[in-house]
C-alpha cells in the first residue's frame, strides 16, 4: 500500500502577499528571495489559519522555518517586519488635538500612498482613533474581498492589542459630545466579535522606517 504523502498549508505572514496556502509553490513564490520573510506549515487549515490571525510570534524560534525548495531565510531572524515595508498594505494613524480632544483617523494605501479613508469626531483620544483606524481596514479588506492580499501597519501596540482582544478599553467618559463616537466604538467590537481576523496586523517600526506613511505630522 502506498502511503500518500500529507498535504500540508502554509502561512505567510511576511511576504509579497501574507496568507494561507495551501500548497508550497503558491507560498514559494511569496517568500524566496523576500528579505525579512517570515512563514511556517501546518498540518491543517484550521492550524493555519489561527497562526495566520495569532502572527509569527507565537510560532517561530529565532529563525523562520524553510520548507524546502530553497527558500531564503530571514535577513534578521525574529524580527516582527521585513527590511522594507510592504507595499501590499494599508497604514493607518490617528491624531487627537488635546487628550480627550478633536480626533480623527485616517488610513493610507502603501502602494501608492493615497488616502482611501479618513473620519473625524468632536471629541476623543489617539488611543481610540488607533484602534478604530485598524478596525475601519479590516472591514474594509474584508468588504474589498482582500483578505489573505493585505496587510495593516499601525503605530499603536496598545491599539493592536485592544484589536486582538476584540475590545477598546478606554477610560474616556460617556457625555452627549461622545455618544456618537461610543456607538461607533461598540459597532467596531460587534464587528471584531462576528469576523475572524484573516489579515496581518503589523506593528510599524519608526525606529526603523519613521513616521507612518498615515501620520498626520503634528507631533512636536
Amino acid at each position: 500500500m502506498v502511503n500518500k504523502k500529507q498535504k500540508k498549508y502554509y502561512v505567510v505572514w511576511n511576504g509579497r502577499n501574507a496568507g494561507v496556502y495551501d500548497n508550497w509553490d503558491d507560498a514559494k513564490r511569496q517568500v524566496e528571495n523576500y528579505s525579512g520573510a517570515r512563514y511556517k506549515s501546518f498540518a491543517t487549515e484550521a492550524m493555519a489559519r489561527e497562526a495566520f490571525e495569532n502572527g509569527p510570534s507565537a510560532y517561530l524560534g529565532h529563525a523562520p522555518e524553510r520548507p524546502a525548495h530553497h527558500a531564503q531565510p530571514a535577513s534578521q531572524p525574529g524580527m516582527e517586519a521585513p527590511s522594507q515595508p510592504l507595499t501590499a498594505a494599508i497604514a493607518v494613524d490617528a491624531a487627537c488635538s488635546g487628550n480627550p480632544g478633536v480626533m480623527e483617523y485616517r488610513g493610507v494605501s502603501m502602494w501608492d500612498r493615497r488616502e482611501i479613508f479618513h473620519q473625524k469626531y468632536p471629541v476623543g483620544t489617539n488611543n481610540i482613533g488607533e484602534f478604530l483606524a485598524i478596525v475601519h481596514a479590516l472591514a474594509l479588506i474584508k468588504q474589498k474581498g482582500c483578505e489573505g492580499r493585505l496587510s495593516i501597519y499601525s503605530d499603536s501596540k496598545i491599539a493592536i492589542g485592544w484589536v486582538r482582544k476584540g475590545r477598546c478599553r478606554t477610560k474616556l467618559e460617556y457625555t452627549p459630545l461622545t455618544a456618537e463616537l461610543f456607538d461607533v466604538v461598540r459597532r467596531a467590537e460587534r464587528w471584531l466579535a462576528d469576523n475572524a481576523i484573516r489579515t496581518p496586523i503589523i506593528k510599524w517600526p519608526t525606529e526603523l522606517w519613521g513616521e507612518v506613511p498615515a501620520d498626520f505630522g503634528r507631533k512636536g
